[in-house]
């Protein structure tokens, strides 16, 4: 009978952090055995509870007559109109919450639907509609479009170019590499990034759009981790504060990484209208909504103070995390200078010890020898490789207990033993 499942489907693997969450479970025994229980580094969700606010209104909302019947896909009009006002708020972005916004089922989930409204499934390679995509990037991008009868095409993201690329000079070498420039749909954005932390400026957000405008394509502005930041004065930007970008840009949101409701579920999509409607048209087909008490608890949440002094202290956390292992790695030999020191996110990017060959080769080592779950950067596209990524949200002792272990197990970044 699997013959009968799709040729996209049977030619993807299991999501990456679910084969490294699988093995260290598998290895767990071995390494308890050890004094070596497994650590993981590797998911990119907080461990931390959300606000008890979220809690205590979830709890009030569960009161309400009527609650627990089915939403709409669209969202609840006090979640949308809570949205627009932090949009507002946050980034003085004008939304009209019955036309540009629409709730989602995690920001995961709104990319994958919205890449399946772009792309017209094709087989042959060689007809495939084609979205850009960061590289390194979420490994999920690809996967959502391969999945969706699509091809993916990697934009080279590096110190050199300072995360930024000039995207017309990634388009001629896209159509050098034999890519029809009529079947491309759309291209991914994702600042702060993940894997790398890295930022981008507001001018190079303009340089995106107008790039966009003139090709024709749409902007897909991945904002999931736009309030994990380290600098009041260096807020991420949404791509919504340019002007025209609605024009061409959609960018999702999720309360997963700054507010810790990573189970909960919940996200948003907003920016143009007519994208908004279509993707809309798509997702009646597909599900009934979000339970309409977490839409209460999340519309709650957003325009607090509360939910602000919650992102505040939890940004304060992670920055404390991210230079327990920063300091660590120094130690260890890693060079790393401040300014390579990510400005967003609780991601680390470091390069792999030289006597591996691979990134698998030293992650798969640092898992069997010391319990450490870490990610290979080949996991995140062919730029990755060289490179490993440490996601900091582990409790403080384990972050040093993580250091320790590394330091007594021999793995050093040159002449590792």
């Amino acid at each position: 009978m699997k013959e009968l499942f799709n040729e996209y489907v049977k030619s993807i693997d299991t999501y990456i952090m679910f084969r490294i969450k699988q093995e260290a479970a598998m290895l767990a025994p071995e390494l308890t055995a050890k004094n070596r229980a497994p650590i993981a580094l590797a998911m990119g969700a907080p461990v931390a509870p959300p606000p008890q606010f979220v809690y205590n209104s979830l709890s009030e909302a569960l009161k309400i007559p009527q609650i627990h019947t089915y939403s709409t896909p669209k969202g609840e009009t006090f979640f949308l109109e809570a949205i627009a006002k932090r949009m507002k708020n946050r980034f003085g972005v004008e939304l009209d919450s019955k036309t540009e916004i629409f709730s989602l089922i995690g920001s995961k989930e709104g990319l994958a639907n919205f890449i399946r409204a772009l792309i017209n499934p094709a087989a042959d390679e060689k007809k495939q509609d084609v979205i850009l995509v960061p590289d390194p990037g979420y490994a999920s991008y690809t996967q959502m479009i391969k999945t969706n009868g699509g091809k993916s095409y990697g934009i080279a993201l590096s110190k050199d170019n300072h995360y930024m690329p000039d995207m017309n000079q990634v388009w001629d070498k896209m159509q050098k590499d034999g890519i029809n420039p009529a079947k491309v749909k759309a291209m991914i954005i994702n600042y702060p990034s993940n894997p790398l932390g890295a930022t981008c400026t507001k001018d190079y957000l303009k340089h995106v759009v107008d790039f966009c405008k003139e090709k024709q394509i749409w902007l897909l502005s991945d904002a999931a981790y736009c309030d994990i930041y380290f600098d009041e004065n260096k807020k991420p930007h949404s791509v919504l504060e340019i002007e025209g970008a609605k024009d061409v840009a959609v960018e999702f949101y999720s309360f997963s990484k700054p507010y810790s409701m990573t189970g909960f579920r919940l996200g948003w999509v907003c920016g143009n209208a007519e994208a908004i409607d279509n993707f809309g048209r798509l997702k009646s087909t597909i599900d009934t909504g979000l339970f309409k008490a977490l839409q209460k608890c999340a519309a709650d949440v957003l325009n607090s103070k509360e939910g602000d002094e919650y992102i505040k202290a939890a940004n304060k956390g992670f920055k404390e995390k991210q230079m327990i292992i920063i300091n660590g790695f120094r130690e260890l030999g890693w060079e790393i200078n401040d300014d390579d020191i990510a400005q967003a996110t609780f991601y680390i990017w470091l390069p792999v010890p030289e006597k591996y060959k691979t990134s698998t080769d030293f992650t798969s080592d640092v898992l069997k020898t010391s319990g450490i779950v870490l990610v290979p950067g080949n996991a995140f596209g062919q730029n990755g490789e060289g490179f490993f990524r440490l996601s900091a949200v582990a409790s403080d002792e384990q972050l040093k207990e993580t250091i320790n272990r590394l330091k007594q197990d021999g793995f050093r970044y040159k002449d590792c033993v």
